[in-house]
C-alpha cells in the first residue's frame, strides 16, 4: 500500500492529538473504493431487473437532461485529472499508482453511471434507491478527504494546487446530483405518487405531505385519496394468488383422499348412514334434517383438505415478507448499539482528558444510528400492514368468488352470518397476525441479546433480574387466560342484550301499542348490570397486570443492583453499569411483553385459517349434467334425470323425462313437497346429479319462489346490468302492475329500497322480481310461483300482460309453478309433479277427460272456494303459503315444514310509511290509476321527492370533535374522579424523577469510595430507597388505574341508561326513518367501545404525557440550556400532530363507511345465488365486489402511510432530542458528571417510543370518543309525550267505549302532507265497525291515531269525554287493546308474551289460550306455558302467532278493540275460529275492524269508507249495498252480491 500511494497507509498516531485526522493515503484508496465497490455490486442486478420490466420508455423530461449532463461533467473532470496525472513532471522518478488508477475507475464509473441513469427512464420510478445511497456515501467517504485537502493548503499554498482543486470541482458536482437526486419526478395527480417518488421523499414518505396538508384543510372524501398501485388492485392479487391457490389445493386435496382411503380401510362401516328413504324430499324437509344433522354433528368434526393456505399466502407474497424480515434484522441489531455507545459517552465524560472531537463523533453516531433504526423500523411496519392489507384482500375476494361457485351442499353448512365472519373476524385475524409475525423470531433475538450484553456489564448477577422477569410471564399469562375468561363470559351477555334489543327495536309498535316499554326496559338492565359487574371484574385484573407490567422494569433493576452490589463488595455500582444496564432493561421490556401477546394471536388466525381453508376446499356445483347448447329442437329436455339435494338421501327428483317445446306456455303443479322447485333447481344446476342429464337451449331468466331484492334504487333492481330501454321499461312496469305502487313510494322507480327489500310488501317484491325477468331478453322464463303474493285480481292482470298467450313473453318458453288453479286453462301444457315424478302430462282438457289425479284434486278445490270463485284460497296472504291451491288440507304436511313455509317470507317488515303497507290489495281498479300515473309523472321527474330517502343517511361526523363531548364524557366519569386519577399519575411521575436522582447519586458514591472503604450502611440505604421509590411509583399507578377502572364503569353505566330510557321514548317516526341496523349499532358498538375501549385510551394517554414531561424535566435538571431546544421541538412536534390527528380521523370514518357495502354485497349475494347465476351475471358481480374491496382498500392503504408518515416525523423529532442532548452534554463537558450523563442519555433513548404512544393516544382518543358524540346524538332525541301525567283518567275508564271525532288531521312527518284531512263521526258504545278502503286511504293511520302513535295536527278524538291528548300515553295505550296486522312474539316464555308484567295468575293465563284455541297446543308442549319462543316467534307458525295476540287481547279485555286485519296471514279455518271468537268475547265492546277482505265486515254494524284521508260513506252494509256508491263497487269487485253473502 504504502507503494501504491508514495505514503504511509495508516498510523494510529494521527488520531490520538486534538486535532486528528486520517492518512491521505487511507483516505485515497480504502474510502474510494468502498462507494464504488458499493455500485459496481449493485449495477448488475439493478440493469438486470429493469431489462426484464419490459416497461416502454418515458419521454426525456429537463430533470433527466440535467443529471446527464452532471455525470458528463463529472466525467470530463475525471479525464482532465488522468491527463494531469499522466503528463505532470513531479520530480519524483515515478508517478504514485493511485493518480492514475483512481482516475481511470472514476472513469468507468461515471459512464456506468450514465447508463443506468438512461436505463432507469424505461421504470416508473426515475429515481434508483441505490443511486441515491451511492452519492450519500460518496459524499461522505470524500469528506474526510476534502478537509484533509484543505489543512493542508492552509498549511502550504502551493502544494498539488491542480489536484486539489479537480477534487472540490468534482465534490461540487457530486453534492448537485444528490440533491436532484432527493426530487421527486411530476407524476400525474390521479396516480399514487408513491410509485414516482425520489429515495428521500420515499423513507421520508414526504409523497403523501399533500394529502395529509388536504385532510387539514377540509375533511377529507373519497375522491381526494389515491387509487392504490396496479400490483395492488383486488384483481391483480386475486389471480395471483389463484395460480399458487390452485396448486396447492390440488394437493392438499389428494393428501386429503389419500388420509380418507386409509380410514376407509380402517372403518369399513362408516359409509353406510342413510336416512329412512321415503321421505318426501322438499326444499322445508331438508332444512328440518340439516337442522337435525347440526345437533348431531357438534360431537364430531369434518375433516377436510388441511394446511394449503398458509404455503399459497407465502408464495404469493414471499418478496415482502424477506424485505421485512431484512429490515427487522438491521433494526434490531442497531437496537443494541445504542447502550454500548451511551456507555462510550459516560466514559468519554467522566475521563477529563479524552479528545473533544471523540465527543462529537460519538453524538453524531448515536444521532446516526437511532436515524437508521427509525427509517428501518417505518419501512418494515409499512412492509407488515401493507402485506395484512393484501392478505386481507385476497381472502375477500376469494370467499366471494368461492361463494359464487360454492355447491348448494356445502353451502347450507353455512348461514349468511357465518360467511361474512369469514370475511370481516377470520380475515382480520390474519391481518393481526401479519402485522406481528416477525416478532416471533425477533422477539428471541432481542432477549438473547440483551442478556448477552447484561452479562457483560454485571456478570452473573443479571440472572436475578432475569428471572423475575420470566417468573412473571406465567403470571402475567394466568392472568391473560383468566381475563379471556371474562370477555368470552362477557360476550355471551353482549349477544344477549342485543338480541333483546334487536326485538325490541323490531317490535318496538307492539311495545308502544301495549305500553310494555317498561318491562322489556328492565330485562335489558337486568343484562346490562351483569354485563358491567363483569367489566369490573376484567377491570381489577387489567389493573394488576398494569402494575406488575410497571413493576417490572424497576423490580428487575432494583433485584439485579441489589445482587450485584451484595455478591462481591468488591463490585461497585458506577454510571456506565447502571444506565447501561437500565437502558438494556428497557429493550428486554418490549419482546417480554409482546411474546405472549403474538403467541395468542397465532393461536387465533390458526383457528381462522381452518375455517377459511375449510370453505375454500369446499367443492363447487357440479353444472357438467346440464347441457347448454345454440341448436336444439326442443326448448328443455329431461333425459332419465334423477337430482338429489344431498348425496345420502333419496332423490328429489326421480328419473323425469320431458320435453318441452320452443314457445310453449308449460305450468307445473303438484302438492307441497312434490319436488315443483326441486324441479326448477335442478334445470338451474342448483341440485347434485344422480344420473341422467338436462339439456337448455339458450339463455335462462328465472323468478324465485322468494322474492330477491337488491340494496339500490327499483329502477336498477329491474334492469339488473342491462342496457336501458325506456320503451321496452315502461311496457315491463305496466305488465307487471308497478305503476300504481310507483305512484305511492316516494320518487317513483327511482324510491331507494333497503336491504332484502324491507320497505315493499310481499306482492310489490314478487312483481319486482317478475319484472327483471321481463326486462332481459331471454329464451326461457323459469317462474317459480309468482302469483303467489299478489292479489286475486293484480294475480289476473300479470297473467294476461306478461305470463300469458297474449302476455310480453309470448313466443317465449315460459315454466310456470303454480297453485292459481283457475290460469290453468290457458296454459299449453300442464305437469303433474308427485313425489319427485311426473304423474301427469298434457293439455287442461286432456287431463281433466282422463279422470287421474288432477282431476281429482280439482274437484276437492272447487268445493272450497266460495262465492269469490277465481280466487286463491289463500286470497291477500302475503306470506307465499305453499298450503294454498291443490291441497285440501294443512294436516298432510308435518308441522315443523309447515311452520318453515311459512317461515320463509314472513320477515317483519318496517314499511315506508304505513301507508304502502300493502300495496298488493288494490281495490280500484287498475286501469284508473295508471290514468293518474301518467299525470303524475311528469311531476315526478322535476325534484327529489319528498320522503323518496327514506333511510336518513347516516350522519358521518366530520372535522373535530367538539369539545363538549370530551366534558359530557368526563363529567359522566366524574369530576372528582378525574382530579383524583390525574395526582395519583403525578405522584407517579415525581417518584421516577425521585428514583432516577437518586441512582445517579448512588452512582456517583463510585468517585468518592473504592471497594475497601465503601461503608455498608450507606450500600444499604442506597438500596433500601431506590427500592421504595420504586414501589411507590407502581403502588401509584395501581391506585390510578383501579380509581379510573371504578370511574369508567359507572361512566358506562349512565350513558347506557340514558341511551335506553331515551331511545325507548323516542317517537315512531324515528323508528321509521332509523334503519334498527343503526340504532343497534349504537348499543352494540358505540357501547362496548365506551366500555373498553375508551378508558384504556385515556389512562395510556395520561402516562404518556406524564411520562414525557418527566423525561423531559430530569434533561432540564441536568443541562437547563436543554429548555431552549424544548420549545423548537415542541413546536414540530404539536404541528405534525395537528396535521395528522385531522387527517387519520377522516381516513379511519372513510375505512368504516366503505368496509360495510363488502359484507352487505356479500350477504346480498350469497342470498340471491340461484337468480345470480340463473341470469349469468356472476362475472358482473364479481367486479362489482372488486371495485368495493379496492376503494376499501385505498382508504386502508392511506391510513397506513398517514401512521407511517407521522412515526417518521416523530422519531426524527426524538432522534433530535436525543442527538440534542448529547451534543449537549459533550459541550458541557467539564461541567457534568458521569452520573448525569447516564441519567439524561437513557431517559431520552425512550423518549422516542413515548412521543409515538402519545400521539397515537391522542388520535386513538379522538377517534373513540366519536362513540360518545354518537351515543350522545340518540340521547337529544326528541321524545314523545311523557307516559303519564299529572291527569290520570279515573280506574275504571273508558267504562262505555264510545269515540267521537272531531275534525281530526294528522300527518306521518313534518315535511309530508296530511294522511288524514278531518275526520268527524260518532262511533256509540258496543258499536261494531268496519273501516274499508284502498291502500293508502289512511285506515292503518286511523288506528295509529287512536294509541297517539301519531299526535294530531288539528282536531280532538274523545273516548268516555276525555280528550285522549290530555292523558299520558300509557294510561291510554293500556286501555285499549288491539290484534296488530303483523302477529310478533318476542324470544322468552308464552307467558311472558302473553303478559309481560305478570298482573294476570295462571288460571286467567289459561282462560285466555283456551278461547283463543290454543289450550291444547299448548297443553301438549312440554314445558306449557313456559315454552320458550324463538327470535320473532320463529318456532311457531303464523296462524299460531296470530292466536297468540288475539290472547293478548283476551287477557286485556278492555271497552275498545281494534282489529288491523287481523285474519290476513291465517288459513280459513283459523279465520273462521278468530271471528267466532271475537263475537263472541267482545260482543259488549267498541270493536273497530279495518279490513283488507270485504267479507270480513259485512256483519259490523256501520261500516266506514276512506279514500285518501277523508269519510266518504258511513252507514250501515245494507244502507251502502243499496246506493251505488264506492263501497257498492268494491264490494261487487269482490263477488259480495247482498249484504248477507258472506259465507267463505
Amino acid at each position: 500500500m504504502e507503494e501504491f500511494c508514495n505514503s504511509t497507509f495508516w498510523n494510529s498516531s494521527f488520531l490520538e492529538r486534538q486535532e486528528a485526522d486520517l492518512p491521505l493515503c487511507f483516505e485515497q484508496t480504502v474510502l474510494v473504493w468502498i462507494p464504488l465497490g458499493f455500485l459496481w455490486l449493485l449495477a448488475p442486478w439493478q440493469l438486470f431487473s429493469v431489462y426484464r420490466s419490459k416497461t416502454k420508455k418515458s419521454s426525456i423530461t429537463k430533470f433527466y437532461i440535467a443529471k446527464q449532463v452532471l455525470v458528463v461533467l463529472l466525467l470530463i473532470v475525471a479525464a482532465i485529472d488522468l491527463a494531469l496525472a499522466l503528463t505532470e513532471d513531479s520530480g519524483q522518478d515515478t508517478i504514485p499508482p493511485v493518480r492514475y488508477t483512481n482516475p481511470i475507475l472514476y472513469i468507468c464509473t461515471w459512464l456506468l453511471v450514465l447508463v443506468i441513469q438512461h436505463s432507469r427512464q424505461r421504470c416508473i420510478q426515475k429515481n434508483s434507491w441505490f443511486l441515491s445511497i451511492f452519492w450519500v456515501l460518496s459524499i461522505l467517504c470524500s469528506t474526510f478527504q476534502f478537509q484533509t485537502l484543505i489543512r493542508v493548503l492552509l498549511q502550504d499554498s502551493k502544494s498539488n494546487l491542480a489536484y486539489s482543486c479537480l477534487f472540490f470541482v468534482s465534490y461540487g458536482f457530486q453534492i448537485i446530483i444528490l440533491i436532484l437526486s432527493t426530487l421527486s419526478e411530476k407524476s400525474d395527480p390521479s396516480h399514487n405518487p408513491s410509485s414516482t417518488a425520489s429515495f428521500l421523499s420515499s423513507i421520508t414518505f414526504s409523497w403523501y405531505d399533500s394529502i395529509v396538508l388536504k385532510g387539514y384543510k377540509h375533511p377529507l372524501t373519497l375522491d381526494d385519496i389515491w387509487d392504490v398501485d396496479e400490483g395492488f388492485k383486488t384483481k391483480s392479487i386475486a389471480s395471483k394468488f389463484e395460480e399458487f391457490m390452485t396448486k396447492d389445493l390440488q394437493k392438499a386435496k389428494q393428501a386429503f383422499q389419500r388420509r380418507r382411503q386409509k380410514k376407509l380401510q380402517q372403518n369399513p362401516e362408516a359409509t353406510l348412514h342413510g336416512l329412512n328413504k321415503n321421505q318426501s324430499q322438499s326444499q322445508d324437509v331438508l332444512v328440518l334434517e340439516e337442522a337435525k344433522k347440526k345437533k348431531k354433528k357438534s360431537g364430531t368434526t369434518k375433516d377436510f383438505p388441511k394446511s394449503w393456505l398458509i404455503k399459497s399466502l407465502f408464495k404469493t407474497f414471499h418478496v415482502v415478507i424477506l424485505k421485512s424480515f431484512i429490515l427487522k434484522l438491521i433494526h434490531d441489531i442497531l437496537m443494541f448499539l445504542s447502550p454500548q455507545l451511551l456507555k462510550f459517552l459516560i466514559a468519554f465524560v467522566s475521563n477529563p482528558d479524552t479528545y473533544t472531537w471523540l465527543g462529537y463523533v460519538s453524538a453524531i453516531l448515536i444521532f446516526v444510528v437511532t436515524l437508521i433504526q427509525s427509517f428501518c423500523l417505518q419501512y418494515y411496519f409499512q412492509f407488515c400492514f401493507v402485506l395484512g392489507m393484501t392478505v386481507r384482500t385476497t381472502v375477500l375476494s376469494s370467499v366471494y368468488k368461492k361463494a359464487l361457485s360454492l355447491s348448494n351442499l356445502a353451502r347450507r353448512q353455512y348461514t349468511i352470518g357465518e360467511t361474512v365472519n369469514l370475511m370481516s373476524v377470520d380475515a382480520q385475524k390474519l391481518v393481526e397476525v401479519t402485522n406481528y409475525m416477525h416478532l416471533v423470531w425477533s422477539s428471541v433475538l432481542q432477549i438473547a441479546l440483551s442478556i448477552f450484553f447484561l452479562w457483560r456489564e454485571l456478570g452473573p448477577s443479571v440472572l436475578a433480574g432475569v428471572g423475575v422477569m420470566v417468573l412473571l410471564i406465567p403470571v402475567n399469562g394466568v392472568l391473560a387466560t383468566k381475563n379471556r375468561k371474562i370477555q368470552v363470559q362477557n360476550m355471551k351477555y353482549k349477544d344477549k342484550r342485543l338480541k333483546i334489543m334487536n326485538e325490541i327495536l323490531s317490535g318496538i309498535k307492539i311495545l308502544k301499542y301495549f305500553a310494555w316499554e317498561p318491562s322489556f326496559r328492565d330485562q335489558v338492565y337486568g343484562l346490562r348490570k351483569k354485563e358491567l359487574k363483569n367489566l369490573l371484574k376484567y377491570g381489577q385484573l387489567q389493573t394488576v397486570m398494569i402494575f406488575l407490567l410497571q413493576l417490572t422494569p424497576i423490580l428487575v433493576s432494583v433485584i439485579t443492583f441489589t445482587v450485584y452490589v451484595l455478591v462481591d463488595s468488591n463490585n461497585i455500582l458506577d454510571a456506565e453499569k447502571a444506565f447501561t444496564s437500565i437502558t438494556l432493561f428497557n429493550v428486554l421490556r418490549f419482546p417480554l411483553t409482546m411474546l405472549p401477546m403474538v403467541t395468542s394471536s397465532i393461536l387465533q388466525a390458526s383457528v381462522s385459517i381452518d375455517r377459511i381453508e375449510k370453505y375454500l376446499g369446499g367443492d363447487d356445483l357440479d353444472t357438467s349434467s346440464i347441457h347448454h347448447v345454440g341448436n336444439f329442437d326442443k326448448a328443455v329436455q329431461f333425459s332419465e334425470a334423477s337430482f338429489t339435494w344431498d348425496p345420502d338421501m333419496d332423490p328429489a327428483i326421480r328419473d323425469v323425462s320431458l320435453d318441452i317445446k320452443p314457445g310453449q306456455l308449460v305450468a307445473v303443479v303438484g302438492t307441497v313437497g312434490s319436488g315443483k322447485s326441486s324441479l326448477i333447481a335442478a334445470m338451474l344446476g342448483e341440485m347434485e346429479t344422480v344420473h341422467g342429464h338436462i339439456t337448455i337451449k339458450g339463455t335462462t331468466a328465472y323468478v324465485p319462489q322468494q322474492s330477491w331484492i337488491q340494496n339500490g334504487t327499483i329502477k336498477d333492481n329491474i334492469i339488473f346490468g342491462s342496457e336501458f330501454n325506456e320503451n321496452k321499461y315502461q311496457q315491463v312496469l305496466e305488465a307487471c302492475a308497478l305503476l300504481p305502487d310507483l305512484e305511492i313510494l316516494p320518487g317513483g322507480d327511482m324510491a331507494e329500497i333497503g336491504e332484502k327489500g324491507i320497505n315493499l310488501s310481499g306482492g310489490q317484491k314478487q312483481r319486482v322480481s317478475l319484472a327483471r325477468a321481463t326486462y332481459q331478453d331471454s329464451d326461457i322464463y323459469i317462474l317459480d310461483d309468482p302469483l303467489s303474493a299478489v292479489d286475486a285480481h293484480v294475480g289476473k292482470h300479470i297473467f294476461n300482460k306478461v305470463i300469458g298467450p297474449n302476455g310480453l313473453l309470448n313466443g317465449k318458453t315460459r315454466i310456470l309453478v303454480t297453485h292459481s288453479i283457475h290460469f290453468l286453462p290457458q296454459v299449453d301444457e300442464i305437469i303433474v309433479l308427485g313425489n319427485g315424478t311426473v304423474l301427469e302430462k298434457g293439455s287442461y282438457q286432456n287431463l281433466l277427460s282422463k279422470k287421474g289425479v288432477f282431476a281429482k284434486n280439482l274437484k276437492t278445490f272447487v268445493k272450497h272456494s266460495g262465492p269469490e270463485g277465481e280466487a286463491t284460497v289463500n286470497d291477500d296472504s302475503e306470506e307465499d303459503d305453499d298450503d294454498c291451491g291443490l291441497i285440501p288440507t294443512v294436516e298432510e304436511i308435518p308441522e315443523d315444514a309447515a311452520s318453515l313455509t311459512m317461515k320463509r317470507e314472513n320477515s317483519l317488515r318496517r314499511t315506508l310509511s304505513r301507508s304502502s303497507r300493502s300495496s298488493g290489495r288494490h281495490v280500484k281498479s287498475l286501469k284508473d290509476s295508471l290514468r293518474v300515473k301518467n299525470a303524475n309523472a311528469l311531476k315526478e321527474k322535476e325534484e327529489l321527492v319528498k320522503g323518496q330517502k327514506l333511510i336518513k343517511k347516516e350522519f358521518v361526523e366530520t372535522g373535530k370533535v367538539k369539545f363538549s363531548i370530551y366534558l359530557k364524557y368526563l363529567q359522566s366519569v366524574g369530576w372528582w374522579s378525574i382530579a383524583f386519577v390525574i395526582f395519583s399519575y403525578g405522584l407517579n411521575s415525581v417518584a421516577f424523577i425521585g428514583s432516577n436522582l437518586w441512582l445517579s447519586a448512588w452512582t456517583s458514591d463510585s468517585q468518592n469510595f473504592n471497594s475497601t472503604n465503601y461503608p455498608t450502611s450507606q450500600r444499604d440505604m442506597r438500596i433500601g430507597v431506590f427500592g421504595a421509590l420504586g414501589l411507590a411509583q407502581g403502588v401509584f399507578v395501581f391506585i390510578a388505574s383501579i380509581w379510573s377502572v371504578y370511574a369508567c364503569n359507572y361512566s358506562s353505566k349512565t350513558l347506557h341508561k340514558q341511551l335506553l330510557t331515551n331511545i325507548l321514548r323516542a317517537p315512531m317516526s324515528f323508528f321509521d326513518t332509523t334503519p334498527t341496523g343503526r340504532i343497534v349499532n349504537r348499543f352494540s358498538g358505540d357501547i362496548s367501545t365506551v366500555d373498553d375501549i375508551l378508558p384504556q385510551t385515556l389512562r395510556s394517554w395520561l402516562m404518556c404525557f406524564f411520562g414525557i414531561i418527566s423525561t423531559l424535566v430530569m434533561i432540564c435538571m441536568a443541562t437547563p440550556i436543554f429548555a431552549v431546544i424544548i420549545i423548537p421541538l415542541a413546536i414540530i412536534y404539536v404541528s405534525v400532530q395537528v396535521f395528522y390527528v385531522a387527517t387519520s380521523r377522516q381516513l379511519r370514518r372513510l375505512d368504516s363507511v366503505t368496509r360495510s357495502p363488502i359484507y352487505s354485497h356479500f350477504s346480498e349475494t350469497v342470498s340471491g345465488l340461484p337468480v345470480i347465476r340463473a341470469f349469468e351475471h356472476q362475472q358482473r358481480f364479481l367486479s362489482r365486489s372488486e371495485g368495493l374491496i379496492d376503494t376499501n382498500q385505498k382508504c386502508v392503504f392511506s391510513w397506513i402511510t398517514s401512521n407511517r408518515w407521522l412515526a417518521i416525523r416523530l422519531e426524527l423529532v426524538g432522534n433530535l432530542i436525543v442527538f440534542c442532548s448529547a451534543l449537549l452534554l459533550v459541550i458541557y463537558k467539564n461541567s457534568l458528571t458521569g452520573d448525569t450523563v447516564g441519567f439524561v442519555l437513557s431517559n431520552a433513548l425512550n423518549i422516542t417510543q413515548t412521543l409515538n404512544w402519545l400521539v397515537r393516544m391522542t388520535s386513538e382518543a379522538e377517534t373513540n370518543i366519536v362513540a360518545v358524540e354518537r351515543i350522545n346524538e340518540y340521547i337529544n332525541v326528541e321524545n314523545e309525550a311523557p307516559w303519564v301525567t299529572d291527569k290520570r283518567p279515573p280506574a275504571d275508564w273508558p267504562s262505555k267505549g264510545e269515540i267521537r271525532f272531531n275534525n281530526y288531521q294528522v300527518r306521518y312527518r313534518p315535511e309530508l302532507d296530511l294522511v288524514l284531512k278531518g275526520i268527524t263521526c260518532h262511533i256509540k258504545s258496543t258499536e261494531k265497525v268496519g273501516v274499508v278502503g284502498r291502500t293508502g286511504a289512511g285506515k292503518s293511520s286511523l288506528t295509529n291515531c287512536l294509541f297517539r302513535i301519531l299526535e294530531s295536527a288539528g282536531g280532538q278524538i274523545i273516548i268516555d269525554g276525555v280528550d285522549i291528548a290530555s292523558v299520558g300515553l300509557h294510561d291510554l295505550r293500556g286501555k285499549l287493546t288491539i290484534i296488530p296486522q303483523d302477529p310478533i312474539l318476542f324470544s322468552g316464555s308464552l307467558r311472558m308474551n302473553l303478559d309481560p308484567f305478570n298482573k294476570y295468575s295462571d288460571e286467567e293465563v289459561w282462560k285466555a289460550l283456551e278461547l283463543a284455541h290454543l289450550k291444547s297446543f299448548v297443553d301438549g308442549l312440554q314445558l306449557g306455558l313456559y315454552h320458550e319462543v324463538t327470535e320473532g316467534g320463529d318456532n311457531l307458525s303464523i296462524g299460531q302467532r296470530q292466536l297468540l295476540c288475539l290472547g293478548r287481547a283476551l287477557l286485556l279485555k278492555s271497552k275498545i278493540l281494534i282489529l288491523d286485519e287481523a285474519t290476513a296471514a291465517v288459513d280459513l279455518g283459523t279465520d273462521s275460529l278468530i271471528q267466532t271468537t271475537i263475537r263472541n268475547e267482545f260482543s259488549n265492546c267498541t270493536v273497530i275492524t279495518i279490513a283488507h277482505r270485504l267479507h270480513t265486515i259485512m256483519d259490523s254494524d256501520k261500516i266506514m269508507v276512506l279514500d285518501s284521508g277523508k269519510i266518504v260513506e258511513y252507514g250501515s252494509p245494507e244502507e251502502l249495498m243499496s246506493k251505488t256508491g264506492p263501497f257498492y263497487l268494491m264490494a261487487k269487485e269482490a263477488g259480495i252480491e247482498t249484504a248477507n253473502n258472506t259465507e267463505l
